[in-house]
């Protein structure tokens, strides 16, 4: 995946608006020990759950999270596939920054 192509940079802009709101990071924090059901979530975080609902679905759009119903409740976990992607969109800019050549003197 290289984020230049439009589609790319459209996934890549979803990935770096989700990881840029500290609650969000939160709640990726708290799915890295495994699996959560919403109330968890929502207790930890002591959030209402509409402005969860919110965050959570910023991460899922941005495909760093699953759900999964089970009965009237929702369980949350990290998507490997995603967080996979979003560590590939870094490291291609990382590798960039490490290998891009200077550019040449333009304002004499």
């Amino acid at each position: 995946m290289t984020i230049h192509a439009g589609r790319d940079l459209a996934r890549t802009a979803r990935i770096f608006h989700a990881l840029s709101d500290a609650t969000r990071l939160r709640v990726l924090e708290m799915l890295r020990r495994g699996e959560r059901c919403v109330c968890e979530l929502t207790e930890a975080l002591d959030l209402g759950q509409s402005r969860l609902s919110f965050h959570l679905k910023t991460l899922k759009d941005a495909g760093l999270l699953r759900d999964r119903r089970e009965g009237r409740w929702i369980h949350y976990s990290l998507d490997a596939e995603g967080i996979a992607q979003a560590e590939e969109s870094i490291g291609e800019l990382a590798r960039s920054a490490a290998t891009a050549p200077r550019s040449k003197a333009c304002c004499d």
